[in-house]
């Protein structure tokens, strides 16, 4: 079936059964991690629009966590690669080692081939180590020695790092942060939800089941690129990272692809709530995490105390709503 000619009605009950099957997933993640609703939420935005997330946060606020519990939830194979200072780019990818058995050099493939990695506290290896990511988030691939090996699919990468932390960790280069669908930044837990916690994780917490299947999950991806966008919302898009690129505290605004990935996340976010269609109000909930860490700010608003999440509420406010 041509793309153009897919039933709105099969994308309505495709989003209705996502937005049920979110509520499974919230449920069961729920047994793990306490007050994360809206983060979870993010993590499957960004899984459905086949991108990348970055979560940062000190430590002990349950990033690992999410992580691993919202992999367990959607039955994806899952890795964990604790990145240090000495971790090699062959640590990630794989290597070929030789097989005494067979004489020959064979190919062992690293933690990389699964379909959700995490890599903890992505900003303590250096450059070169990082860049072994990069052709994977972007091709889905890895090539070693020449020789080419497609990653599973679905595949995702999740980072972590901790942002007050300046001895021992290597900054993210902008290329690498672009590369990033979603930045989703950590917040402490209220009274209320500690206390949760504590009582929850005083005792044998139940394990996360699979509530859903990697089947479901390519099912949804296939059919986000027909969630329904009017031209206004992309009039709206368009005129945001326009105003982003004239603004006087942005050294260097919204590209393109960050344009597209606001599109995607709005989409995502649409299916999420059981929609077929974009709003105005999906876009303005994607922004933020879409674009906080795509904007470069001049040094003399980062000095001033200039945050790209202001800039950001200020554009937003600046730019009339779309209607209904």
């Amino acid at each position: 079936m041509p793309q153009d000619a897919v039933p709105v009605q099969e994308v309505g009950t495709l989003a209705r059964a996502l937005g049920e099957a979110r509520n499974r997933i919230q449920a069961e993640v729920g047994k793990a991690a306490v007050g994360l609703s809206a983060e979870v939420d993010l993590f499957l935005a960004a899984l459905i629009a086949r991108g990348h997330i970055l979560f940062e946060g000190v430590p002990g606020v349950a990033k690992t966590l999410l992580a691993k519990s919202v992999a367990l939830a959607v039955g994806c194979d899952f890795r964990r690669i604790q990145f240090t200072p000495d971790l090699l780019p062959g640590d990630i990818t794989g290597s070929f080692v030789f097989d005494r058995n067979k004489s020959e050099f064979v190919f062992r493939k690293g933690p990389i081939f699964t379909q959700i990695l995490l890599g903890d506290e992505i900003n303590r290896a250096p450059a070169k180590t990082q860049s072994a990511l990069l052709e994977a988030m972007q091709e889905r691939q890895v090539t070693i020695e020449g020789a080419t090996y497609v990653l599973d699919d679905p595949f995702m990468v999740i980072a972590t790092q901790n942002p007050i932390e300046q001895e021992g960790v290597y900054r993210l280069p902008e290329a690498q942060l672009d590369r990033f669908f979603l930045r989703v930044n950590f917040r402490h837990p209220t009274p209320a939800e500690e206390t949760e916690i504590l009582r929850m994780h005083g005792r044998d917490v139940a394990p996360v089941g699979g509530v859903a299947v990697p089947a479901e999950l390519l099912a949804w991806r296939h059919h986000l690129q027909f969630v329904e966008a009017r031209p206004e919302i992309y009039e709206y898009i368009t005129s945001l990272a326009r105003l982003s690129r004239e603004h006087k505290d942005v050294f260097l605004g919204i590209s393109p692809r960050g344009s597209l990935c606001v599109l995607k996340a709005a989409q995502a976010w649409a299916l999420l709530q059981g929609r077929p269609y974009v709003t105005h109000d999906d876009v303005k909930r994607m922004v933020g995490p879409v674009l906080n860490h795509r904007l470069i700010l001049k040094p003399e608003a980062e000095i001033a105390g200039r945050r790209p999440e202001e800039v950001i509420k200020g554009i937003l406010d600046k730019l009339p709503a779309v209607r209904a």
